[in-house]
């Protein structure tokens, strides 16, 4: 049971929810997820199970495309419509209004987290404080919009909105700060995550889907719906290293890229690469690095035996 199921997660549901009832389904308690989705926000969840779970960190840093539902002239507590009303205001935009204020947030900018999410401060969730009415002090951090596109105008107040971003970017910030810009503040009333990575939501698989798969089947039926890590970093350079070399990488030793037959030149340091066996077995993503002087690549994180 290893490898990463692209699934929907619907609202109402904490990704922690989607994670235990993976669990039971695939008999395993090795799951984790790659990207936390709010309990209001649906959409694509990717499910890392058994060994897949090694893949976390590298899926976490995936860019992410979005579709927002933004209403301006609310302001929440939480920056989206579960939360406290702060202040309201009779406003009547368009998608042309939109889009100018949205401009101003294209490209690299720097962004606050919001006291509502699950970054930890001291070892404590930011929302957790919030809830107990503490607000502690956030540094911003550079992220990337590469897009926003205002698809329509619901009413006159609630507009769709696509956005595609680097990681750690907060769709309920970008909402707050486009209102601001705009001079009646706004917050989101929905949020589908459409895309993590390579992982769409065209090609998701529900809860629902498994469970019934699960029902006919037990555990093993499950299987279908695992995608091998390897499909991940396909856009990554690959190392094919003999019989001899694979067992000492796999014990944690540095290969040395000179003994593969490799050009050095073609590598750069701090490079992730996929590493396979004799066999051509995908077994691991490495780190090209320089080991006493010479440059070398160990594994970082093992998908098999």
């Amino acid at each position: 049971m290893d490898g990463i199921i692209n699934l929907y997660k619907p609202r109402g549901y904490t990704s922690h929810d989607a994670v235990a009832r993976i669990k039971r389904f695939c008999g395993t308690k090795r799951v984790g997820h790659a990207g936390t989705l709010d309990p209001m926000a649906d959409g694509v969840l990717p499910i890392l199970v058994g060994r897949a779970a090694a893949a976390q960190e590298y899926l976490m840093n995936h860019d992410k495309r979005y579709l927002a539902g933004m209403r301006f002239g609310l302001v929440t507590d939480t920056g989206d419509i579960t939360g406290r009303v702060i202040s309201q205001t009779a406003v009547k935009l368009n998608c042309e209004d939109i889009g100018l204020a949205a401009e101003n947030f294209t490209g690299k900018i720097r962004q606050i987290p919001p006291m509502y999410s699950a970054i930890k401060i001291n070892g404590k969730k930011l929302y957790e404080l919030a809830r107990e009415g503490i607000t502690v002090e956030r540094r911003d951090r550079e992220i990337e919009i590469y897009k926003i596109e205002v698809l329509k105008a619901v009413t006159d107040t609630d507009f769709l909105v696509r956005v595609e971003c680097s990681k750690g970017t907060y769709i309920r910030t970008l909402c707050e700060d486009i209102g601001e810009m705009l001079g009646c503040g706004g917050t989101l009333y929905s949020l589908t995550r459409e895309a993590c990575g390579e992982f769409d939501i065209s090609d998701t698989v529900t809860l629902d889907e498994i469970e019934r798969i699960y029902c006919e089947g037990g555990s093993s039926a499950v299987e279908r719906f695992l995608i091998s890590p390897e499909k991940v970093f396909t856009e990554l350079k690959s190392i094919k290293l003999t019989d001899f070399y694979s067992r000492l990488c796999k014990n944690g030793c540095e290969i040395y890229l000179k003994k593969l037959g490799l050009d050095e030149k073609a590598f750069s340091e701090d490079q992730t690469v996929r590493l396979y066996d004799n066999e051509g077995t995908f077994f691991a993503i490495g780190k090209i690095g320089i080991f006493d002087g010479k440059t070398a690549v160990k594994a970082a994180a093992r998908f098999a035996e």
